[in-house]
């Protein structure tokens, strides 16, 4: 059986800037320079088609050419530390191509902007669902985003894919009512970020995804989804919850036809399979209602008390407080307790805010939070995370 491959379409436009990108002859590339964007535009358009399997990226990446043509590699968010570069089948996101296009009545109308780097595998896929189904792409990395917001309105781009620093980062004077749909993934999103989103662009569903690099799209949100949840079962994908405790949380594991094939250099102990399942390590619950709620992953959960806190849950709890825009919460060793939590805000001193943050942890409870502290600029990882072993070293904790 052959495995289809990334096509460029005959009607695909790729726009940088205000500018119609017209490659130049070129061969087809195994590795694909990230930056600058139109370098990796060429090596892109030059490669697909041409059966060569390919990774785009930062830095060179071996063994690509060893891959199946069939096949090519991205990179994770490597939020907690190095990226991992990933091997999955084309097939696999070919199929996520047509479940969208299905599922948000796509049309050779429609205008594809994405606003980051292609190294990132949001950004890339983004680009690749445009080129492959014959949609214009507008590939706006190099762009600030004022740039970016005026280059969506003139060319009155139709759906974006976005993670939510940068739809927070988007001017807030700019409207954008050509957005019809806008697929957000890489952390969750805040009230102030979704006020801020839906002023800007008045006529688009906004759509908050859970997945990974490893799984691609989990699940969907939408305007039905319980506060706190990530939402349900993305199409054709199966969760299931193992080994919960009392209280329902457990190990999500996920049977999909987008998962990955391996890791092609880096590992992780909490990425297993079982048979057509898979799991990254991430804890959650389901409720009855299928709807997803996340705990945090294995490898940030932290021991206070003999208790397991992770601290993606209070990240998520302090981002919808007014005034937080980007947090972290690390650990800082204790001789009584094991750890206790610090909460990382961006920006400048703020003894307000500090004391916001202090009271409204205590009030739910949440005795593990001991300090608050800033750090202006905050730093993020391209793909828009927070960079947590550069904010660790900056701040004394741990990961």
């Amino acid at each position: 059986m052959t495995m289809p491959h990334f096509q460029r379409h005959p009607a695909a436009r790729v726009f940088m800037g205000d500018h119609l990108h017209i490659p130049q002859a070129q061969t087809a590339l195994s590795n694909i320079p990230a930056q600058p964007l139109a370098a990796a535009i060429t090596g892109l358009w030059a490669t697909l088609g041409t059966n060569t399997p390919f990774c785009v990226s930062d830095l060179p990446v071996a063994n690509i050419d060893q891959m199946p043509t069939s096949h090519f590699a991205t990179l994770t968010g490597g939020t907690s530390g190095a990226p991992k570069v990933i091997q999955r089948s084309q097939a696999s996101w070919i199929a996520n191509f047509s479940a969208n296009a299905e599922r948000f009545d796509h049309t050779a109308k429609d205008s594809i902007a994405v606003l980051g780097a292609l190294s990132h595998s949001l950004a890339l896929y983004g680009i690749l669902e445009g080129i492959h189904l014959g949609l214009t792409v507008h590939a706006l990395s190099s762009l600030k985003p004022s740039g970016q917001s005026a280059q969506m309105h003139s060319h009155g781009c139709s759906i974006l894919y976005a993670t939510p620093t940068q739809l927070r980062l988007l001017p807030a004077a700019t409207r954008l009512p050509h957005i019809r749909l806008i697929l957000c993934g890489g952390g969750s999103l805040g009230p102030d970020i979704r006020r801020h989103i839906t002023a800007i662009c008045p006529n688009a569903q906004l759509h908050v995804f859970y997945g990974a690099a490893e799984t691609s799209f989990i699940t969907l949100s939408d305007d039905a989804t319980p506060l706190g949840s990530v939402g349900r079962a993305y199409q054709d994908v199966e969760i299931a919850v193992r080994d919960a405790d009392a209280a329902g949380t457990g190990v999500i594991w996920v049977r999909s036809p987008y998962l990955f094939e391996h890791y092609l250099q880096g590992s992780s102990p909490h990425t297993r399979r079982d048979g057509d399942w898979m799991t990254v390590g991430e804890y959650g619950t389901l409720d009855a209602q299928g709807n997803l709620f996340l705990r945090g992953r294995a490898g940030r959960a932290i021991n206070i008390a003999d208790t397991t806190v992770f601290p993606e849950e209070l990240e998520t709890q302090l981002s919808a407080l007014d005034g937080v825009s980007q947090c972290a919460v690390l650990a800082q060793p204790d001789t009584l307790r094991g750890h206790t939590l610090i909460a990382v805000l961006e920006g400048p001193e703020d003894a307000q805010l500090r004391n916001l943050v202090l009271t409204q942890c205590k009030t739910n409870g949440q005795t593990g939070l001991r300090d608050v502290t800033f750090l202006d600029p905050f730093p993020l990882l391209t793909s828009g995370k927070p960079d947590l072993p550069r904010i660790a070293a900056l701040t004394g904790c741990v990961l």
